[in-house]
């Protein structure tokens, strides 16, 4: 089964600057992903994707939504039509006007499966934050005190094993850091804490 897009333009540039509301985006989120632990990867990836906007970004309030909009429903399809991630939810977006670059953003997850390569800051975090979220959420899951004195090496750790979560593509991992030009330790660094706020 191929996931591949097949093309490279998303949403009309007329229509930069459209988001979903808060409440809009709840409703599409709610109703198009049923699973729990799908439900929270989402939320983390959505709060990691807002914190890195607005304290390495620096962007305003309503550019940081734009950013944790993106982690919220970058894998609103796979629940139910897995088949058609991530298509489905372009085109819902395509459908209510949405800017662009939050399509472009989702699109480009997984330039290996969609064949959308990141270009954007946007883009290149949620990339990013994507395996590497999941990944901390299962170390998490194995300790005792699940977040509480997680540290980079335990992660680095579990990163190695390549039998430990192992549907998280390490390839992925390693080529998301050198497109963001961050290096590794610090990604982690930035996720334990902002992930551990997520329940």
């Amino acid at each position: 089964m191929s996931l591949l897009l097949n093309r490279s333009i998303f949403g009309n540039p007329a229509n930069a600057g459209n988001v979903l509301s808060r409440n809009e985006a709840a409703e599409l989120f709610t109703s198009w992903v049923l699973n729990p632990h799908l439900q929270l990867h989402m939320k983390q990836v959505a709060q990691l994707m807002k914190c890195w906007a607005a304290e390495k970004q620096l962007l305003d309030d309503v550019t940081q939504w734009r950013w944790e909009m993106a982690g919220l429903l970058h894998d609103a399809d796979w629940d139910q039509w897995p088949d058609m991630h991530c298509k489905k939810i372009i085109e819902e977006l395509e459908n209510r006007n949405i800017d662009p670059e939050i399509i472009h953003a989702i699109a480009s997850h997984g330039p290996l499966y969609f064949g959308v390569e990141p270009e954007t800051n946007m883009d290149k975090m949620l990339f990013a934050f994507d395996e590497l979220s999941g990944l901390v959420h299962a170390y998490s899951l194995l300790r005792p005190g699940g977040y509480d004195g997680m540290d980079l090496k335990g992660v680095k750790k579990r990163l190695k094993e390549k039998s430990f979560a192992a549907n998280v593509s390490r390839v992925d991992i390693d080529d998301a850091c050198k497109r963001a030009n961050i290096a590794l330790d610090d990604l982690i660094n930035f996720i334990i804490p902002r992930q551990a706020m997520v329940k």
